[in-house]
């Protein structure tokens, strides 16, 4: 894992040390064991290693091919390189690392740009062809690894996270007024979009080429979930678990120490007991284990955490998360360089903080909510549905936002509840997906923003990006659709850019094995109703059902089977106790930031509304809160 970053000067003026060691310089934690350059009359590259696979001196980059046509720098790894390796070097490819780096270089000079075709990985690269003056940019398929760039005449800047474009002198900080709208409604800005206007991230599964000719960009890679398979359960049981056992093994190859994260849930649990599987039929060591707990134990999970590291006898290590927010929240929200509000980007950090002080790469089980349907709002939706069917579509559009906006009136929480709901049954599924699942209503927008900012936005609504890739999903049911929507979206721009920045805020490298793309294609074959399995027994739906079966034979039901508590934090308690001070400070002592958009007076009452108890805010005042200390870092607000 690393960071990369560089630039062309096809029509700029030439390259210089300074400014490439500065974008550098910027992403040193994503790679401190080495940083080095290339720098010709075209083009500027700079790369920050952080050592997995061959340590030695070989292994630094910019790395060149053997002829020196071809120079690549890479952040990520390659699971299936060392196959590609053996056929290479008996069609006569000379190798002079144990890299996976060199492993790309070679299959590009046979491929071209379908070498990511033969890739399996999690990575982002930019690999520049001298003879051809062409720069070939990649990210992989699910979007495991970040790359930003900017385009402006006729040359590019790239790099692995903004900040380092923002060391560029002159980098055009201009806000771009539909991603502020996104960012509250979502937590995060989705891609391709920036905070900037004129930056923009290269979607998953895209590859880039730049000459001084332009630019070409081209999806190489998407999921499909048309053609649904006609095996039984316990058959598309049998070939996942041959799958994920198979992904696992590979993602535990590291030439340095690796460990695993345990929530005590069902991902991450299922994925140690592959790995402690895996271990034990190679004589291996004894898997180390990392969790986090809460004081408030309507959060804490290291019991059940504690019980899956007993069954497979684990090196376990944990973390009590107590007055540690306050005083490391700053800091910790600096490593994200674009507004971010998930919440549970807290105990990541801390975690991914405890794994490092034991290895330099950690296990994860992501992905198992997205790819199997584990979400409570799944169950949520499902509901919604069955309501939606039993009302004519004339009586939904017209009365029920009438009562929402009754039910709006009484703070109470059934009443809170009942608003939402007939909100969302007075639409469309997808609509009400969107509407289900966004982190600001469209009545608390209104109260709070601005007149003249919401005329700047004019029609837009962030819907848009949910309703988008609904409609672009090719399954053949709501369900289906609703999966690929969080996998274009939530999972690429939410949970792995929050995996992403705080691992690699610990120089640490994390994989996630369910997240292979053969994983997730084959899950896509799979029907609905052996993901979301609705019965006699279980009217409401079993979430992430044929997982559940798949790791039935290694975990206890108290894991598999117990209500979901996912990575959640004490939020509304935070923000009225241990970070009341900062949020007062940031939210009501600031000339610009959250009051460019929003009116003071409106914080202010949903503020006292919250510190009341009358009303749970926590949602948009803490991505206020974000907001904000994301200005500050980076807006430079004076203080």
């Amino acid at each position: 894992m690393c960071g990369i970053a560089g630039y062309t000067t096809f029509y700029k003026d030439k390259a210089h040390v300074s400014s490439l060691e500065a974008m550098g310089n910027a992403i040193a934690h994503r790679g401190p064991d080495a940083s080095d350059t290339y720098i010709d009359d075209k083009l500027a590259l700079v790369h920050r290693r952080l050592a997995i696979i061959d340590l030695s001196e070989a292994g630094v980059q910019p790395m060149h091919s053997n002829d020196g046509r071809y120079v690549i720098i890479f952040n990520g790894e390659i699971y299936n390189y060392q196959e590609h390796r053996k056929q290479l070097e008996v069609e006569g490819y000379p190798f002079k690392t144990h890299t996976d780096t060199e492993v790309i270089l070679a299959l590009y000079d046979k491929y071209g740009t379908e070498c990511l075709a033969h890739l399996n990985g999690m990575f982002a690269f930019a690999l520049w062809d001298k003879t051809k003056e062409h720069l070939f940019i990649a990210r992989d398929r699910m979007g495991k690894k970040p790359l930003y760039y900017h385009y402006v005449n006729g040359d590019i800047f790239f790099a692995s996270e903004l900040k380092s474009l923002m060391a560029v002198n002159a980098f055009p900080k201009t806000i771009r007024q539909d991603a502020v709208y996104d960012f509250f409604a979502y937590q995060y800005v989705p891609d391709p979009k920036t905070i900037f206007e004129e930056v923009f991230k290269l979607p998953p599964g895209h590859f880039m080429v730049f000459s001084a000719q332009g630019m070409v960009k081209k999806k190489y890679w998407d999921v499909s979930f048309a053609e649904q398979g006609i095996e039984s359960e316990s058959e598309f049981t049998s070939r996942l678990n041959d799958k994920l056992l198979t992904c696992t093994k590979n993602r535990m190859v590291s030439d340095v120490p690796l460990g695993a994260f345990l929530s005590g849930g069902v991902d991450s649990s299922g994925v140690v007991a592959l790995m402690s599987q895996i271990a034990a039929e190679n004589d291996g060591n004894r898997i180390t284990t990392c969790s986090i707990g809460f004081d408030d134990e309507k959060y804490n999970e290291v019991e059940f955490a504690q019980a899956v590291a007993d069954q497979y006898h684990t090196n376990h290590h944990e973390f009590t998360v107590h007055q540690n927010v306050k005083d490391n929240l700053r800091n910790i929200t600096r490593y994200f360089d674009e507004p971010f509000a998930d919440p549970s980007l807290v105990p990541t950090f801390f975690v991914s903080e405890l794994a490092r002080e034991q290895v330099t790469v950690a296990v994860a089980g992501d992905g198992g909510d997205e790819v199997f349907a584990g979400y409570e709002k799944y169950a949520v939706d499902h509901l919604e549905n069955k309501l939606r069917d039993k009302f004519p579509s004339w009586l939904r559009r017209s009365v029920f936002p009438l009562l929402a906006k009754c039910c709006g009136l009484i703070s109470a929480t059934p009443f809170k509840r009942a608003r939402s709901l007939l909100n969302s049954l007075s639409v469309s599924p997808d609509m009400g997906f969107y509407i289900s699942n966004s982190f600001i209503t469209d009545e608390q927008w209104q109260f709070l923003v601005r007149p003249e900012f919401n005329k700047e936005l004019g029609s837009y609504h962030p819907c848009k990006v949910t309703l988008d890739a609904y409609q672009a999903a090719d399954g053949p049911d709501h369900l289906s659709k609703i999966l690929y929507t969080d996998m274009k979206t939530y999972l690429p721009g939410g949970i792995l850019v929050k995996v992403d920045r705080m691992s690699m805020a610990n120089s640490l490298e994390v994989r996630a094995p369910i997240l292979d793309y053969e994983v997730v294609e084959l899950a896509a074959k799979v029907p609905s109703e052996y993901k979301f399995k609705v019965s006699e027994e279980n009217p409401s739906g079993e979430k992430k059902h044929i997982l559940k079966k798949l790791f039935q034979p290694m975990l206890p039901k108290e894991i598999l089977y117990r209500k979901k508590m996912g990575f959640s934090v004490p939020l509304a308690e935070w923000l009225r106790g241990e970070l009341k001070e900062i949020a007062e400070d940031c939210l009501f002592s600031r000339d610009c930031g959250v009051s460019n958009y929003f009116k003071p007076q409106a914080i202010q009452k949903m503020w006292d509304e919250h510190q009341s108890g009358k009303r749970d805010n926590s949602s948009p005042l803490w991505s206020m809160l974000m907001f904000q200390l994301w200005w500050d870092e980076y807006m430079e607000t004076k203080q």
